[in-house]
């Protein structure tokens, strides 16, 4: 052993001595520029068969060899995942390579796979991407992983971005479901197949202009022949009943054929309990008679949701695909039930009357969708054209009926009321599309296309009330409402990439021809109009730590089918919902400025101009003492804030994630019950949400997350919100080689989300207190079975909370 060592230092001296030593340095990254650290870096002669030096990247992705003599050599790096990369280096001075790229793997591992444990966000010149495939997140429902995703906030039945509802897409293709149906939809849906979600703020001109931000979700696809599925299914316990989910997802994949399908049913029953208060004025704004009404409300669904899609490649340049996603809420498990009691005041304060009443319905839904897309691959790398044509039917059905009881304050009864409610809806939509994509110079991508879309909706509201018990069509009550809506589109979009500059811009012509028509009373409301909406995005890279960018678009917001129909929809004897059929289409301008420091924090300025929002405000009429929804355009609203995001990792086991927004929020409405008056209502508000998930164990098969939500008062139309916040729980544990997962959790620990609203100003005056079954106790399961691992059907290794794949945060 002496004489070895002997021998390497005689022969090492010798090389110092006589020739003349370079170095190789340089840095390893994905093609999201993330940093790769421990990367294998090797460096063999020319032929290949002797290993002259070797290294591994560190945290940073850089790499370092040093003491090389001169000469010609392969440079290989190598890392799990990734495709080796390989270059011949002519060694005759010291060589930096600023960054070398490694391309993803997404063939068979030999046998490997790596299961990434935690999410990455990346920013792009008009979207933030959040990478959530084979994380943990992906053991949860598609909602629940948009309670996580950056810049998204779900809370209180809605899904906002920068307080505005977004558009729902899946792989570029927008999910025609009301905001109610797409989270039923997502909430069935398994993330176990969601590759990723893009937050689209300001979308380009690709999008169509309807709507605000947009939500993409991209799924991933069978990436090797073979089957795999999953069963998954969650329990959540309120404070009066259960809620259940189950579901299963199937892929299938061929040499040509890939086939996905997902079905999803979730019985349950919501309990609400409302309080709410209401003064009466006079034209003196005297008050002259005061309503409480306790409200009760239990409402059983039993939703189904099937989405399913088939792909099938024709040849290399060619491929068909049909997509199909259904809503099914049945007749037989449809049913809400109101209980109310109101207390009615004289101007004194004395017990004047109460009235009770019982509200029971069942509704049925069917909201079937199909897609057909055909793809053309060109010869020119990346150059393609796409068409597709799609249909939903949409039929939905209601009946009510409604009993109230008038008591005097000793409960002799004064009279009986009772009237029944039977409405329907069937909407037809057709559309068209062709999209144009055409690569310039490898830097720079130009797209193109249109779109046609025609819509059919036929409303019908029967409203019937009993004389002596005889039962007689309320014909003032009682309406047809008929609207057709044609829509032509065209777009052109321009973009292009240099070295630390990102461009795009693009310009979307719309014409749209509205025809409305109320059979009752041979109202005819018709609106035609050209809008041009443009968009611009740009992204500048200061250097490795520092982005700049900013953006810029123009939308629009076009009334639902519901709030055109000039139907008194009543709830009880004294509320009504009604509608305007003359409603002007909402158009948005919204600039936002972003910085992102170290890839870690993001802050973005922003300012959007809304012109004639349309809203459902609650108006009282103090003549004839009643309660009235109306959806309605507001004159304007103005808002702009400074929003902050970091998802960050602050330990081995700890990653944190904040979301927080200031804002300032101004919208003037006309005060319909008050001589039309203008008025305008503002404030500042704050949100904030902080979600720190942890890990534990050795192959960290056990995780844990612990968020936290705040919401200061807000408001919207002329109704301020209380603050409202609350504490979730959720603790996951994985076993059998990852194929099964097992969740267990709380949300709103302390109960602390409920929130009431105050409508006051002029002669209106209504206090509404909220209460839900907020605080739930949840269980959750997923188990995967088949050649469930997309990357590879062999075995697993296990990684340090993916220490291998440095995170890209903004």
């Amino acid at each position: 052993m002496i004489k070895n060592l002997f021998y390497h230092f005689i022969l090492l001296l010798s090389l110092s001595s006589f020739s003349q030593e370079y170095r190789l340095n340089g840095y390893v990254k994905d093609d999201n520029n993330n940093p790769i650290a421990h990367s294998n870096i090797l460096i063999t002669s020319l032929g290949g068969s002797k290993i002259a030096n070797g290294t591994s990247t560190d945290e940073k992705g850089y790499f370092i060899i040093e003491n090389l003599k001169a000469g010609d050599y392969i440079l290989k790096i190598r890392f799990l995942g990734f495709k080796t990369y390989s270059t011949r280096v002519e060694l005759d001075r010291n060589i930096h390579f600023d960054t070398i790229i490694l391309e993803e793997n997404l063939e068979t591992l030999d046998g490997i796979t790596v299961v990434a444990k935690r999410p990455t966000v990346n920013r792009m010149v008009d979207r933030l991407v959040f990478n959530v495939e084979n994380s943990t997140l992906s053991n949860d429902n598609v909602l629940d992983v948009l309670k996580h995703t950056p810049g998204v906030l779900v809370h209180d039945g809605t899904i906002t971005v920068k307080q505005s509802t977004p558009t729902v897409y899946i792989n570029d293709r927008r999910v025609h479901l009301s905001s109610s149906e797409v989270q039923q939809l997502l909430e069935g849906t398994s993330a176990t197949n969601v590759k990723s979600i893009e937050v689209i703020t300001n979308p380009p001109a690709k999008y169509e202009a309807e709507g605000g931000a947009v939500l993409n979700i991209v799924t991933n696809r069978n990436i090797i022949a073979g089957y795999n599925g999953s069963v998954f299914g969650n329990y959540r316990q309120g404070s009066e009943f259960p809620k259940y989910s189950f579901g299963t997802s199937h892929f299938f994949k061929a040499k040509k054929l890939n086939t996905y399908i997902n079905y999803s049913i979730s019985p349950r029953k919501d309990f609400q309990h409302n309080n709410e208060f209401i003064n009466f004025l006079n034209d003196n704004n005297q008050n002259t008679s005061s309503w409480e009404t306790d409200y009760k409300r239990t409402r059983e669904t039993s939703n189904q949701n099937i989405n399913a899609n088939i792909d099938y490649d024709i040849n290399d340049r060619n491929s068909l695909g049909f997509s199909t996603s259904m809503l099914i809420t049945p007749r037989d498990h449809t049913n809400t039930f109101v209980n109310s009691l109101t207390e009615v005041f004289n101007a004194n304060k004395t017990l004047d009357s109460t009235f009770n009443t019982l509200n029971r319905k069942v509704d049925e839904t069917f909201n079937l969708a199909f897609t057909l897309d055909y793809v053309h691959k060109f010869k020119k790398e990346g150059e393609k054209l796409s068409i597709s044509t799609h249909h939903t039917n949409y039929d939905f059905s209601s009946f009510q009926n409604v009993d109230t009881d008038y008591r005097f304050p000793d409960n002799i009864l004064i009279r009986s009321n009772r009237f029944q409610t039977f409405s329907s809806q069937v909407i037809k939509l057709y559309t068209g599309q062709l999209d144009y994509e055409l690569p310039i110079n490898g830097s720079a991508q130009f797209e193109a296309g249109g779109k046609v879309s025609n819509i059919n909706s036929e409303s019908i509201l029967n409203q019937f009330i009993f004389e002596n018990d005889i039962k007689i069509e309320d014909l003032q009550n009682s309406d047809t409402f008929l609207y057709d809506e044609i829509n032509y589109a065209a777009y052109i979009s321009y973009s292009k990439d240099w070295e630390r500059w990102s461009f795009k811009s693009g310009l979307r012509v719309e014409h749209t021809d509205i025809k409305g028509n109320s059979l009752s009373t041979s109202q005819n409301s018709n609106n035609d109009y050209l809008k041009l909406f443009p968009s611009l995005h740009l992204l500048h890279k200061l250097n490795d730590n520092n982005e700049l960018y900013f953006n810029y678009n123009k939308r629009i917001h076009r009334p639902r089918y519901n709030e055109l129909n000039p139907f008194k929809y009543f709830l009880n004897d004294n509320v009504y919902i009604t509608g305007d059929p003359n409603l002007k289409p909402q158009i948005d301008d919204t600039f936002t400025l972003g910085y992102t420091l170290k890839k870690d924090y993001a802050f973005e300025l922003y300012y959007r101009y809304e012109t004639d929002p349309t809203i459902r405000i609650i108006f009282q009429d103090n003549d004839n003492n009643k309660l009235t929804y109306v959806d309605t355009n507001i004159n304007r609203s103005i808002s702009y804030g400074l929003d902050f995001t970091t998802y960050k990792k602050l330990a081995n086991n700890w990653n944190l994630y904040v979301l927080s927004s200031l804002f300032y929020y101004e919208e003037e409405f006309f005060a319909l019950k008050s001589s039309n008056a203008l008025l305008v209502n503002n404030r500042w508000s704050i949100f904030g949400q902080i979600i720190n998930y942890y890990s534990f164990l050795k192959d960290h098969s056990l995780t844990a997350d612990i968020s936290y939500l705040y919401i200061s008062p807000i408001v919207n139309g002329p109704t301020d919100a209380s603050a409202r916040s609350g504490i979730d729980i959720s603790i996951k544990k994985t076993f059998w080689n990852k194929k099964a997962t097992l969740s267990i959790g709380a949300t709103d620990i302390f109960n602390t989300q409920n929130f009431k609203t105050i409508t006051q100003y002029l002669n209106q005056d209504v206090f509404l207190k909220s209460r839900r079954e907020n605080r739930l106790l949840t269980f959750g399961f997923n188990y995967k079975f088949g050649n469930f691992r997309l990357r590879t059907n062999k075995k697993e290794i296990d990684l340090n909370e993916r220490e291998r794949f440095k995170e890209n945060t903004n």
